[in-house]
């Protein structure tokens, strides 16, 4: 099973505001596992949305993370870190997460 967003957190250098290279290095599996399940979890069944706007949600996850790559605060990566968990919660129950939909 995955590490919480706050043990990789934890692990980050204490102290400082921005992320290091070792501190990106370390978060960047995190965040690509969260992004393909993301991905995945918009094509359930379970969720009440058509092709056009599957692809549509598919499409705004993607810039999320496009734009959160460019990301250098320690902050708002474990930020995009416990959104992804929390809108993998919703979308594993059926639910579409509001900032996606």
């Amino acid at each position: 099973m995955m590490a919480s967003s706050d043990t990789v957190i934890g692990q980050m250098s204490r102290g400082l505001i921005w992320a290091t290279a070792e501190d990106l290095a370390r978060n960047r599996g995190r965040v690509l596992s969260l992004y393909r399940q993301v991905l995945r979890s918009l094509n359930s069944p379970d969720l009440p949305l058509n092709l056009a706007a599957r692809l549509h949600r598919k499409a705004q996850a993607r810039a999320i993370f496009m734009v959160a790559a460019e990301e250098r605060s320690l902050h708002n990566i474990k930020d995009l870190m416990d959104i992804a968990d929390y809108s993998l919660s919703l979308l594993r129950k059926g639910e579409i997460p509001k900032y996606i939909q």
